[in-house]
């Protein structure tokens, strides 16, 4: 039976088109969008299948620059910039319709010695203990609206369990402040390139909501317009995605119509895996007003 994550792993299995040419699919999360987490993780692997040698991925940067048409597939073109001796360097555009929807930028670098240090990995409680995201939207389905109940309480390829959950429906003003725990649903096969690209994946779910936390606004509040702009991920060391890994987030600042928040990604050992930073736009508008 195929289950959520073979759907995310197939989604991730990039059909070769053309020397530097890709193509991938999409799944419909109930945005009515392609989700950015899903163009960031399928422009990583085609960056990443480039790479002849024995590189791997540590620093990501991608901008959202038209929403995804999850009817179309997305046909991504790669650059090969630089192949240095210790570093590799590309470029990813995804287009649909003939128009660019997204680009990227990754750098891929030999694995090296040196020295080491992090933050320790905040106190919270063991996964086990927290109910995941999926059962708690699953307890409150009856004040879902009904053309996006079936896609927010459908099965997931990732397991989330906040620290502190989040009623959508009834939005607090709270710190800009959040945690939570993450990890693949099922067994992953072992190449380090697919565990990147699931958190890379994951690591856009949920970060620039931590920017509404302290004006007890709801990312479904009418009138609110919410897109990523742009997203980084930098990848410190290897880590498997289908492992319970901390996701602990944070919102600086927000003004001009823009919020921006940042993250540290830590595996159940301690060890900080990832850092993750994001800027997005945070529009509020008349309700009734279309967004141009």
């Amino acid at each position: 039976m195929t289950t959520p994550l073979h759907e995310l792993l197939s989604l991730l299995a990039l059909e070769p088109l053309e020397v530097n040419i890709y193509r991938g699919g999409n799944r419909d999360l109930g945005s009515g969008r392609v989700f950015g987490g899903q163009v960031f993780a399928q422009a990583l692997v085609a960056a990443r299948r480039t790479v002849d040698d024995a590189r791997e991925a540590h620093s990501v940067r991608g901008d959202f620059i038209l929403p995804g048409d999850l009817a179309a597939p997305i046909v991504y073109f790669v650059d090969r910039l630089r192949d240095g001796t210790s570093f590799a360097t590309r470029r990813v555009t995804a287009i649909q319709h003939g128009r660019a929807i997204f680009n990227l930028s990754a750098s891929f670098h030999k694995m090296e010695e040196g020295l080491t240090h992090q933050l320790s990995m905040p106190d919270v409680p063991a996964p086990e203990t927290l109910p995941s995201e999926l059962t708690l939207l699953r307890a409150i389905a009856d004040r879902i609206p009904e053309r996006y109940r079936a896609a927010w309480t459908q099965d997931r390829p990732i397991d989330i369990r906040p620290v502190d959950p989040i009623d959508p429906f009834r939005p607090e003003v709270r710190p800009p402040q959040r945690q939570l725990w993450f990890r693949a649903v099922g067994t992953m096969p072992d190449e380090l390139l697919l565990h990147q690209a699931v958190l890379a994946y994951a690591s856009d779910y949920s970060l620039l909501t931590t920017a509404l936390l302290p004006h007890g606004v709801s990312w479904r509040a009418p009138g609110l317009q919410i897109a990523s702009l742009d997203h980084s991920v930098w990848l410190h060391r290897a880590f498997r995605a289908d492992e319970w890994l901390l996701y602990v987030m944070d919102s600086p600042v927000s003004g001009g119509a823009r919020g921006f928040a940042r993250g540290s990604i830590f595996a159940r050992t301690g060890e900080l895996v990832a850092s993750v930073a994001q800027e997005g736009l945070l529009r509020m508008r008349p309700v009734g007003d279309v967004p141009p």
